[in-house]
């Protein structure tokens, strides 16, 4: 690897993209190609910089396919299902909301709504939106916009924060009533665990990507 020497700040574009920084000691290197299963580590604390990950475009789009479906299931079907004394009520994600609503918690019910609803179905279509063309070899339109926008709603989407929210309250209720965790709970379970997979893919990969295809369409 090549370690960048200190000197005035770097301000063109393409060599900006070129350059690393390591994230354990903040060693910034210059970006080499690397082979098929080669990693760069860093010539300071050896730590890993990146590997060759050309591909790992092709392995993201089953994963998103994926949470969407969780998604769909965790919105569609109860989360918990509760008995108290012979009554049995439901509860939905969507119904939670009302409930908050209905409690006159506007304001909560809207961030419970925005971040464990609107965030991340928003970061899940763009995502989808951009590798379905890429699979086909492909740069959709809007493409710096829309990375751009997965990365300002990445950290509002909170659905792990819900998750053990809800954890928490079903322990605390199973001590009142008998409690019956429902198919959502298991989806949301799973679609915490694909989305948190979904977060180790580096979406630098995706910029050189899509750089890589403007440039052979150039040609």
């Amino acid at each position: 690897m090549e370690r960048v020497p200190p000197g005035p700040a770097v301000t063109d574009r393409a060599e900006l993209d070129r350059l690393v920084a390591c994230e354990y000691c903040d060693a910034v290197y210059r970006r080499l190609v690397l082979g098929p299963g080669e990693r760069a580590q860093c010539l300071r604390c050896g730590g890993e910089l990146y590997h060759e990950s050309r591909r790992a475009y092709r392995r993201l789009l089953p994963l998103v396919l994926t949470a969407l479906i969780l998604f769909v299931v965790s919105n569609a079907y109860p989360i918990v299902e509760m008995d108290l004394q012979g009554v049995r009520t439901q509860t939905t994600l969507w119904g939670a909301v009302q409930a908050l609503h209905a409690d006159n918690m506007t304001l909560v019910a809207l961030l419970v709504f925005a971040t464990t609803i609107v965030f991340p179905l928003t970061e899940m279509l763009m995502m989808a939106y951009l590798l379905v063309p890429l699979m086909r070899g492909n740069v959709p339109p809007g493409f710096e916009r829309i990375m751009r926008g997965i990365r300002q709603t990445r950290p509002w989407g909170m659905l792990e924060v819900f998750m053990m929210g809800v954890l928490v309250t079903l322990v605390k209720l199973s001590t009142m009533a008998q409690v019956l965790p429902g198919i959502a709970l298991w989806s949301f379970g799973a679609l915490v665990i694909v989305l948190a997979t979904m977060l180790t893919y580096d979406p630098r990969d995706l910029w050189r990507h899509a750089e890589r295809r403007q440039e052979a369409g150039q040609r």
